[in-house]
């Protein structure tokens, strides 16, 4: 039985929350999703385009599997994609018709979980994590500046997590006409497994292995309630959103 779970919360510094999430299951129970977004622009311009964007893919996704009779690899990964390119397209020309929302946009990370298998769609910084009973797994790779200079060999992952340009990203839903995500599939574990999606204000916050700590703790909504609430112990500097989905 695949059960999912999520909150956000505004942390402890931001005075308003531009993070967004929503997640759901079929009528059978058989599929879970989520969307998790992490907003940023001037003025309200980041909880604009965070909640364009989740309301936009999660109403793509609903009609999809209203209307589907089959789900296949092929065809989730194609509605992942095509619903962040169409949520990009609305969050661009939102922008372009008001100057107050200009330069907008949104981080995304999405899973659709069916039939053993996991698939993620992101864009920009937010994260997915497999957590099972090897341990604990990143899954995605940030697009960001300081990954860039990781992945070059000019930092070390230890000296990326206090660089000064450490938020800034180099994908995001809404700022260009154009959308370049990434996606891919995991075979889930048949016994036990966790995926975690979250923003960076949860995964600057708490460390991988405090993770699985917790998730040897609690489970369900008690898992991301304990979760937030440790973000927030740590210092709570951004806004901070959780997305769970487990067997």
């Amino acid at each position: 039985m695949i059960r999912v779970c999520g909150r956000t919360d505004i942390g402890k510094v931001r005075s308003s929350n531009q993070d967004d999430c929503r997640f759901g299951l079929t009528s059978d129970g058989n599929l879970a999703w989520s969307v998790v977004c992490d907003g940023m622009g001037g003025a309200n311009g980041g909880n604009v385009a965070s909640s364009m964007a989740v309301e936009s893919i999660s109403e793509q996704y609903l009609h999809y599997f209203e209307e589907t009779q089959k789900f296949t690899d092929n065809g989730l990964r194609d509605l992942m994609t095509s619903a962040a390119y169409n949520a990009n397209t609305a969050i661009y020309e939102h922008a372009a018709e008001d100057t107050q929302l200009s330069g907008m946009g949104t981080t995304l990370v999405t899973a659709i979980v069916y039939d053993g298998m996991a698939h993620i769609t992101h864009a920009g910084d937010s994260r997915a994590y497999l957590l099972d009973s090897d341990g604990i797994q990143q899954i995605t790779t940030d697009h960001s500046m300081v990954q860039e200079m990781v992945d070059s060999g000019d930092l070390t992952l230890q000296q990326a997590k206090n660089h000064p340009q450490r938020n800034i990203i180099t994908r995001a839903l809404g700022v260009e006409d154009q959308i370049q995500t990434d996606y891919c599939e995991i075979t889930l574990p048949q016994d036990w497994y966790l995926l975690i999606l979250c923003t960076d204000g949860f995964s600057n916050c708490v460390e991988p292995e405090t993770l699985m700590d917790f998730a040897k703790k609690f489970q369900g909504q008690d898992l991301a309630d304990q979760l937030i609430e440790e973000a927030n112990k740590n210092g709570g500097g951004d806004n901070i959103t959780v997305s769970i989905i487990e067997n």
